[in-house]
């Protein structure tokens, strides 16, 4: 199959390109299109036969759900059955935007879209790109992240080109994503409502609208049995080709740089994700590169995953990670690095 790549206006995609995207997912094919959080792989969300290719394309394991796209609010009522009070207040403050919401999933949503659960999880993108799409197909857009599973996820269309090139229909290309993380995964379908994945919408100011709000120890970082009402819960996620240990604590630099030291002296190629500029003294030695600052988490999320993927072309052997605070923002990106290093953590 050969891919077509087409540039897209981020602000004011083109029309002709929308059609020509919307076309190709109303008769079944695989579409990968920026969102505000990484790129998505688009297909028909109530197509059982498409969304199965979504799985084989992306070599996705079956029991992982997908997450479904709307541009209308009024369209979360027709996917989701007993929806509770508060889905209109959240959806009020937070839609369009990096926040999914888990509900009881209607008789028209196929189970593979769920992956056999009774469950549905929807969201509504923020970017212009997706939104147009998804009104003119007419039809929710089952989408996860436009990568081979288990990769580091897209924050641009050449990570999607890199993974997807020749599996898939069409790429629209809108330049790099805003946030770089993906969208926060709210449970309301248990009586108490927890965060399963950290993403861009934080505890924090989910917690002003839910006040008996929680979040799951399988998400920020702790192993336990669950059932995967999300996706990112039960199989490898965002990890790169090379080994990864994600250093914490008071003593991280120190750490850091007796890890690196000790695996360089060991012959390895080591490279580093840091956000403290004390670790510029290893340069010399490795592969250094920084992805933000404790102050601008923002752009530590937005350079995550594109900098995971930078190290593994140098083919490093390892990548150490130095952690941030797991508060706010930092709670998601400290979720996909812990998941990344597959739970290797030194603190």
């Amino acid at each position: 199959m050969k891919t077509l790549i087409l540039k897209i206006d981020k602000k004011n995609p083109e029309r002709k390109k929308i059609l020509l995207a919307a076309n190709i997912i109303r008769k079944g094919g695989l579409v990968a299109f920026p969102t505000e959080t990484v790129y998505g792989l688009g297909a028909d969300a109530l197509n059982p036969k498409a969304v199965k290719k979504i799985y084989e394309v992306k070599r996705r394991p079956f029991d992982n759900p997908l997450i479904v796209h709307i541009a209308r609010k009024k369209d979360l009522f027709r996917l989701a059955r007993s929806v509770p009070k508060e889905v209109k207040i959240l959806i009020r403050n937070f839609w369009p935007g990096p926040l999914t919401l888990i509900l009881k999933a209607s008789k028209i949503v196929p189970k593979v879209t769920t992956a056999g659960l009774d469950t549905i999880a929807i969201r509504m993108p923020n970017h212009k790109v997706a939104l147009d799409l998804i009104k003119a197909c007419g039809k929710p857009i089952a989408a996860p992240s436009a990568n081979l599973s288990g990769r580091p996820s897209p924050t641009l269309a050449q990570h999607v080109i890199q993974d997807l090139y020749g599996k898939i229909d069409l790429i629209l290309d809108a330049g790099p994503t805003d946030i770089g993380v993906e969208s926060t995964v709210l449970d309301l379908s248990s009586p108490t409502p927890q965060i399963l994945r950290p993403g861009g919408i934080t505890f924090e100011k989910l917690k002003k609208v839910l006040k008996d709000l929680v979040v799951h120890p399988v998400a920020i970082g702790k192993k336990t049995t669950i059932l995967a009402k999300s996706p990112g819960l039960k199989h490898k996620h965002y990890a790169p080709k090379a080994k990864m240990i994600v250093v914490e604590g008071k003593n991280r630099i120190k750490k850091i740089k007796e890890l690196a030291m000790k695996n360089i002296y060991e012959g390895k190629k080591i490279g580093i994700l840091a956000i403290s500029k004390q670790l510029n003294t290893l340069k010399k030695n490795c592969i250094v590169k920084f992805f933000g600052k404790n102050k601008s988490l923002k752009l530590v999320a937005k350079n995550l995953f594109k900098l995971l993927r930078e190290l593994d072309e140098e083919k490093v052997d390892l990548i150490i990670a130095e952690g941030v605070e797991d508060t706010g923002l930092g709670l998601a990106i400290m979720n996909r690095l812990r998941k990344a290093a597959g739970y290797k953590i030194i603190n």
